[in-house]
Order: C-alpha cells, then sequence, then structure tokens
C-alpha cells in the first residue's frame, strides 16, 4: 500500500523522499532540500497530493525548497520543536554561511518521540528522536524501511561539529534508538546510498 519515490536535490546531493499511500493517494515529503518543482512533478506522476512536508532536522539543505512547496501544495510543515528556529532564521539554518538567506514558513505541527504520523490509511511514520547531528533531528520508521535523516549513513554518521550538535550524543542514540532494529531493516539516510542495519552494525567504523 506505498509509494515510495526518492530524488536526489542540489549541489551537495539531499535526499528528498516522497511516501505515499496508494488508496488515498496522500503523501508526505521527507526534507525538501531545494528544487520544489521537481518534487511536485514527481507527486503529480504518481497522482499524489502532498499533505505533509516533514524536516528530519532544520539545516539548509533538508528544508530549502519547504516554502515554495508548501505554496505549490498546502501541505503542513512538520518537525521538532528543539530545530523549529532554524526554519524562521538563515543564521541558525546556515543558508547564511552559503551566501544565501534562505528561511521556511514556521512548523504546522511538531513532532517528538513516539509520535505517529499517519498518511493515508495504509502508512504510519513513527518518530525516533536521534539528536546529536542537531538537538531536534528525528528518524522516521515505517514497517521495516528508517528515514534517517543525517543521524546514520552508508558507513559514516552526521557531522557533529555543527553548533548544536555533538558526538557522544550522536553515538548512543545511533546505538540505542536504531541497531536495536533487525538486521533487515533498510536504512534511507539523508546523502548517499540506502543501506541496512545489519550492514552498518557490521562495517560502521564509527559503531
Amino acid at each position: 500500500g506505498m509509494i515510495l519515490r526518492g530524488l536526489e536535490i542540489g549541489s551537495i546531493g539531499v535526499n528528498c523522499y516522497i511516501v505515499g499511500c496508494e488508496e488515498t493517494k496522500e503523501a508526505a515529503v521527507i526534507d525538501p532540500g531545494g528544487n520544489p518543482r521537481a518534487i511536485k512533478k514527481l507527486l503529480d506522476e504518481e497522482g499524489l497530493t502532498a499533505i505533509y512536508i516533514i524536516n528530519t532536522h532544520g539545516h539548509i539543505d533538508h528544508i530549502g525548497g519547504n516554502r515554495e512547496l508548501k505554496e505549490l501544495t498546502g501541505a503542513k510543515i512538520i518537525i521538532h520543536q528543539k530545530d523549529a528556529k532554524m526554519l524562521t532564521n538563515a543564521v541558525a539554518n546556515f543558508s547564511f554561511l552559503m551566501g544565501s538567506k534562505v528561511t521556511s514558513p514556521e512548523a504546522d505541527q511538531f513532532v517528538k518521540e513516539g509520535d505517529k504520523i499517519k498518511i493515508g490509511n495504509t502508512i504510519e511514520l513513527e518518530v525516533i528522536e536521534v539528536p546529536g547531528h542537531s538537538p531536534g533531528s528525528v528518524a522516521l520508521k515505517t514497517g521495516n524501511i528508517i528515514f534517517a535523516g543525517d543521524a546514520l549513513f552508508y558507513g559514516s554518521i552526521g557531522r557533529t561539529d555543527f553548533p548544536g550538535g555533538s558526538y557522544n550524543e550522536l553515538i548512543t542514540n545511533i546505538k540505542q534508538k536504531l541497531l536495536c532494529y533487525d538486521d533487515d531493516t533498510v536504512v534511507y539516510p539523508g546523502h548517499g546510498p540506502a543501506t541496512t542495519i545489519g550492514f552498518e552494525r557490521q562495517n560502521n567504523p564509527f559503531l
């Protein structure tokens, strides 16, 4: 009952994911870092209506397309409260450092550990708090799939040298909150190729 599409956006290659319900054609867009028109085109191709824009965290490369995508779709913006100020503050979201002041509308809804975001009849995304890359970083789990944001990558982990980052916190959260799942759980990260919990448990040099 799930439609899943991904597209890579921008010069630093952010993964944006579209998760849709086959029955109701309602969808969530996870981390629209930019190129909102391409995202809208993909939604239209699948006959999907975006009801949510979910940001795994508030850095510019994950929220850059929020404003225009919301204008195009009317979708509600969802983020963890600890990263909420990044949406509306170009210094906090680092766009200012990259020579542009990009902001997003304010969040319509906040999520926290254990919340479930319902999409149509067939999909529930469970919210897992994994701070360390940013204070309000979350992962989203449905079935045996985890959208990990910038917490866990193929063979690597998210950067922790940004303001609000913590290496120890991130490692602890990955081990306690993500590695507790089955080996065959698929991980779709914010950058780079997909992986599995089992592969990272065995091969990730940081873990």
